[in-house]
């Protein structure tokens, strides 16, 4: 899956390695998994080396339409293990 978001009116291309893209994917995931501690997902928590691992997260997480609560879990089982 190539990934090219529209991000008001510009485009972000996931392919590219950068702390913007990590802070945009986590501020996604946060929002699609509507969680209250916005802290669990602060950029400055997450490797650049990660990337990868955060992006298949991201793209799993904001292609479903519903996320059962044993999914919930664990994704964020997940993404405490990607945190530096």
């Amino acid at each position: 899956m190539h990934s090219r978001i529209r991000k008001g009116e510009q485009h972000m291309d996931l392919e590219t390695k950068s702390e913007e893209n990590l802070a945009y994917m986590l501020d996604g995931i946060r929002d699609k998994l509507q969680l209250v501690n916005a802290q669990a997902l602060n950029p400055e928590g997450f490797e650049l080396s990660r990337y990868e691992e955060v992006k298949d997260l991201y793209e799993l997480i904001i292609s479903k339409d519903n996320i059962s609560v044993s999914e919930m879990e664990a994704i964020v089982a997940e993404i405490a293990s990607l945190k530096a």
